[in-house]
Parts: C-alpha cells; sequence; structure tokens
C-alpha cells in the first residue's frame, strides 16, 4: 500500500513537470530548479522528485550534466518516433489536446478558406484524388487507412492554400498534427458506425466547398469538422 501511494506521488510530480515542459514554463535547454526547490513547490520528498525527473531523462525529455543540473531537451518539439513525445504527451494530458483542437481549427479553417480561393487545377486533383482515397478506405472499412488518408487530405487542403505562412506552420508542425488527425480519426471511427459516415460526409463538404471556389462554405465545413470531432472526443472522455 505504500509503495501504491509512493507511486502515486511520482505520477503526479511527472504529469505535473509534464505540463510545465507542454506550456512552455520551461522551453528547451531551459535549466530546471534543483531537487529542494521542487520539491517544496509540490510537497513531496526529494526522491519522489529524482524518481520522475529520472523518468523523464530515461525518455529524452530531460537532460543531467554531472554537477550542472538538468535541463530540458529539444526531443519535445523535435523528437521522431511512433508515438512522437510530442503525441504521447497530448494523449497523456487532456488540456494541451483541447488546445491542439483549438488551434487546428483556426489554423485549419483559414486554410481551407484561401485554399478554396487559390486552388489550381492541380490543387483540385490532389484534393480529389485524396477524397477518393478516403472514400475507398471506408468502403473497404479499412480504419487505419481511412485515418491515413485522412490525413493526407488535410495535408493536401494545405498546399492548396498558397499561403507561405500557412505552409510554413503545417510544415513546422506537420507530424504533430498528423499523429493528432490520425489517431483521433482512428479512435473515433472505432467508437460506433455511424461515425466514420459522418466524417467522410464532413470531409465530402469541405472538399466540394474548396474546389468549387467558396471560401467562406470551406471555412464553416472545416470548423464544424473539427467541432464534431472535439465533440466525439469530450463525449467519449465523460463515458470513461
Amino acid at each position: 500500500m505504500q509503495q501504491d501511494r509512493g507511486r502515486g506521488r511520482v505520477d503526479k510530480v511527472l504529469r505535473q513537470i509534464e505540463t510545465a515542459l507542454l506550456d512552455g514554463s520551461w522551453p528547451a535547454h531551459a535549466r530546471l530548479p534543483a531537487e529542494r526547490v521542487l520539491a517544496q513547490h509540490y510537497g513531496v520528498a526529494r526522491n519522489t522528485v529524482r524518481e520522475a525527473i529520472q523518468r523523464l531523462v530515461a525518455r529524452g525529455l530531460l537532460r543531467s550534466r554531472q554537477g550542472a543540473g538538468v535541463y530540458v531537451t529539444e526531443q519535445l518539439r523535435t523528437g521522431t518516433g511512433t508515438p512522437s513525445p510530442w503525441g504521447q504527451l497530448i494523449a497523456e494530458h487532456p488540456g494541451v489536446r483541447d488546445d491542439v483542437l483549438e488551434f487546428r481549427r483556426v489554423l485549419e479553417g483559414a486554410t481551407a478558406y484561401f485554399a478554396a480561393q487559390r486552388c489550381t487545377e492541380t490543387d483540385r486533383e490532389r484534393i480529389r484524388a485524396q477524397l477518393a482515397a478516403l472514400e475507398q478506405a471506408r468502403l473497404a472499412d479499412d480504419q487505419p487507412g481511412e485515418a491515413a488518408a485522412d490525413a493526407r487530405l488535410h495535408e493536401a487542403i494545405a498546399l492548396a492554400s498558397h499561403n507561405t505562412m500557412f505552409l510554413h506552420l503545417h510544415a513546422s508542425v506537420i507530424g504533430m498534427l498528423r499523429e493528432h488527425i490520425t489517431a483521433n480519426g482512428s479512435s473515433l471511427r472505432a467508437q460506433e458506425p455511424d461515425v466514420g459516415r459522418q466524417l467522410l460526409q464532413q470531409h465530402r463538404a469541405i472538399c466540394d466547398a474548396i474546389c468549387g471556389a467558396r471560401p467562406d462554405q470551406a471555412q464553416a465545413a472545416m470548423q464544424a469538422h473539427i467541432d464534431y470531432v472535439a465533440g466525439k472526443i469530450a463525449l467519449a472522455d465523460a463515458e470513461r
């Protein structure tokens, strides 16, 4: 029982440190406060803080320098792998996941708006091809393939925006967004049979508005899609 309580305290401190890494309180290369200071801050023993830090060091999120302290690495922002460090923390911190959805709503809504204004025939062909791949995966009941096609479709829309800053933002965070889209798509489609059909209809509406050069409708359709995803995730959390 005592061991379980100790493990619980370590897990709690671990989550609090992760939150500080995620919200930028301790950015890359920042030096963490001394164990004594952290222990006082979190109201735990120093060995509890030490174990939490050791776990994060093992995951590559922190680095211990002999005689110099503990520092934040760049792995959270640049790490690769499945799942990525960022993706793993998003899965474990619902509040951060909500931030990602909020960011996607703004960024991808605007991206869809400008894609509808500026897409070329080549862009339209690319978007239609990815929509067809999404429909084919849906028909085959291939949920992983469907989620992957979903992510590629969002990338095609980003390319069609022809906005340098949007392209830069998508390029710099595309791995995180793609992982988020794929993870959400896979988990949502497994919830109930109708979800996949609803998501496909939403993507059709987005693509129709973009290819039909209707910017306001494209933005509204994209934002409605993100809102649907957010609502389904919140419902799933409430039912757990």
